[in-house]
């Protein structure tokens, strides 16, 4: 059992203790992060005149060898450690001698972890945001493709009134544009230095926290020693963000597994995307989609257990905090996972385009643009409304739609309709004439495109 304490104690921790407060079964995936980390901080020790030229060049050379072994898979990270930082640690005392154990001076495990898991969430916020644009320019295409792809729209999961595939997916571009800004804001927060705060309460070497702090890329050190050490705020929040990004994938794929039923048949799944079921030979189910859908609880479950962890955890650090790792690397893990493979598949999934109009025709999502028919007639629009719905009334009892109305019956609700009806709640003319500013028309879409193409290529952060 490798520590890096010991001189307080007279007794071997017992092996279940050690096995118990361990964490490098999983912090392992720090190291580059650790040895990052350790490099910035001693260049700065020697800086200061706290350790010699030649120390910082040993104790450099010696972390780079490790590190460049430990990704060749020549250098193991075995259990015999606590966690990272005594394997880094002991091995390059091993490796360099006594110049090594000078390596942790100004230092507590309490930064040192600190700045690891803030090290490596800060690239994995810019990981996510770049699968979120690689997502994001797939949609794009998609809604560029689909501008005449007529739909319904739903509203209580009923056929509400028409619109088109490319402004059903605009809807989702907007959503993942807010992840990716909730990403930058998050990226701007946490970009402050915990390292020099030592144990709580900073150190009495004369450390240049700012000039390590810039070597490894933050904006300056974080100002309060005790809440360098104990804040997880970055982390929460990362947390909360990508729970808010499987959300969003989680509703588009339920959407996607509607579209794919057979009574919808709005869209076809590529085979790679697919499976098949072990005894009914017709079927082909949306088995990423299910997973994505499944695995956004996972994620929350990842939240959820930090915010408790933390809630009762008074200054500064407690071993509590430990438990900040685990689930997190999951939840990271999971939701790249699920961008990639959400992405490959909608880029290979096909609109069935003929049946999504055929289903918006066959919905009564034309009633709306029927009433305000009507209404530009000079009928005021609650009495417009009303001879609508005792129309739909008449085509449901006649299993038929407004449109496949003769005149003769139109006119036998309202006198008011006129030959022009059939233009006017024909599915084209009920999309076309929405040209506000987000409305699904083709003018109205066009413009928008413009405007997304416009953030994804000044959107590099």
């Amino acid at each position: 059992m490798a520590q890096l304490w010991g001189g307080r104690f007279t007794k071997e921790t017992d092996r279940r203790v050690f096995e118990f407060n361990a964490s490098i079964r999983f912090d392992k995936r720090l190291f580059e992060q650790d040895i990052e980390g350790s490099i910035a901080h001693v260049v700065m020790l020697e800086k200061q005149g706290i350790i010699t030229k030649e120390e910082k060049d040993d104790i450099v050379r010696g972390l780079t060898e490790i590190r460049e072994e430990v990704e060749k898979g020549t250098l193991a990270i075995t259990g015999e450690y606590e966690d990272i930082h005594s394997f880094v640690e002991a091995a390059l005392i091993r490796r360099i001698g006594d110049a090594g154990k000078k390596m942790h001076t100004g230092r507590s495990r309490n930064d040192q972890v600190a700045l690891d898991m803030r090290l490596y969430v800060r690239q994995e916020v810019l990981t996510v945001d770049g699968l979120l644009k690689e997502l994001m320019e797939v949609l794009l295409s998609m809604m560029e493709e689909h501008l005449d792809t007529y739909m319904p729209g739903f509203t209580h999961l009923q056929k509400a009134q028409p619109t088109t595939a490319a402004h059903h997916l605009g809807a989702y571009f907007e959503m993942f544009k807010r992840d990716r800004l909730r990403l930058h804001d998050i990226y701007v927060r946490m970009n402050y230095c915990p390292l020099g705060a030592g144990a709580l309460a900073g150190t009495t070497y004369p450390l240049d926290r700012a000039y390590t702090a810039s070597l490894l890329g933050f904006e300056g050190p974080a100002l309060n020693s005790m809440d360098a050490v104990s804040d997880r705020d970055y982390l929460i929040e990362f947390l909360s963000s990508l729970s808010t990004i499987m959300m969003h994938l989680s509703r588009f794929s339920e959407e996607i597994i509607i579209w794919n039923s057979n009574e919808y048949r709005f869209v076809e799944l590529d085979d790679a995307y697919s499976t098949g079921s072990s005894i009914m030979p017709q079927k082909k189910n949306p088995d990423i989609a299910e997973l994505v859908r499944g695995k956004t609880g996972r994620v929350y479950g990842a939240l959820i257990s930090l915010l408790t962890t933390m809630k009762g955890i008074p200054l500064a650090y407690n071993k509590d905090m430990q438990e900040d790792k685990e689930l997190a690397f999951d939840a990271m893990d999971t939701v790249k996972d699920c961008l990639f493979l959400f992405t490959g598949m909608i880029s290979t999934m096909k609109f069935q385009t003929e049946n999504m109009a055929k289903s918006a025709m066959n919905g009564f999502t034309n009633a709306t643009d029927a009433a305000d028919y009507l209404v530009l007639k000079g009928v005021p629009f609650r009495d417009a409304h009303s001879i609508i719905g005792r129309l739909v009334l008449y085509c449901i009892d006649k299993n038929t739609s407004i449109d496949a109305l003769s005149l003769e019956e139109l006119q036998a609700v309202s006198d008011k309709f006129e030959p022009d009806i059939y233009d006017a709640v024909s599915l084209k003319t009920c999309v076309e004439k929405r040209l506000t500013v987000g409305a699904p028309g083709r003018d109205a879409m066009k413009q928008v495109i413009a405007m997304e193409k416009e953030y994804l290529k000044n959107r590099e952060d």
